[in-house]
């Protein structure tokens, strides 16, 4: 089975491992984390080095995923994702099997699919997005890089999400809208 570095050892990590045993099409290899996480383990998995050890890992390994959240900004998110890029390894789209993903659908590298969430017909997930559990993307709309899309939000058909949005749990949007690049929208918001 192929190997996988995991980026990040916080609260996001802890989901994204469920979701890659749940998935089986990878092997754990370790976490890269902080200073003052080396040599703890998250879920059984030992956090093997930091950040400045990337470039040395990336001639073990092959593949490795963005495993930090994203809440307030996506900028901690885009500069592991770019390191990573640059350092040559391969982003892989993780999709759990408890997901529901189009075979219409299109998911850019180094995104994740939840549990439970629905990525609808002829809908576009861009590169290094989180979609999360229980999340609905609807028929045409377009998630472009670097989205967080939380838990139970509701994007509706033919909806355009700006690169490097947050959209929080239980937001729904109408139909047919364009959300600006880098936008926050609070949990259980309607965009109208």
């Amino acid at each position: 089975m192929k190997e996988i570095l995991l980026i990040g050892d916080g609260g996001h990590c802890k989901s994204v491992i469920d979701v890659l045993e749940q998935e089986g099409q990878f092997n754990i290899a370790g976490i890269i984390g902080t200073d003052k996480s080396i040599n703890s383990d998250v879920l059984g998995y030992k956090v093997i080095g930091v950040d400045s050890d990337i470039d040395r890992f990336s001639k073990i390994y092959k593949y490795a995923i963005v495993a930090v959240g994203q809440v307030k900004s996506p900028a901690i998110r885009i500069k592991i994702f770019s390191l990573l890029m640059k350092s040559g390894f391969v982003l892989p789209k993780i999709i759990s099997p408890r997901s529901y993903v189009s075979k219409h659908a299109v998911i850019g590298s180094g995104s994740i699919i939840m549990h439970d969430a629905v990525v609808n017909a002829n809908a576009v997930v861009g590169d290094n997005c989180i979609i999360n559990s229980k999340a609905l993307i609807e028929h045409d709309s377009i998630i472009q890089s670097h989205c967080h899309i939380s838990t139970n939000a509701i994007i509706n058909g033919n909806v355009v999400v700006g690169e490097g949005s947050f959209i929080g749990s239980s937001a729904v949007t109408n139909n047919s809208l364009v959300i600006k690049k880098n936008s926050f929208i609070k949990a259980g918001a309607l965009v109208q």
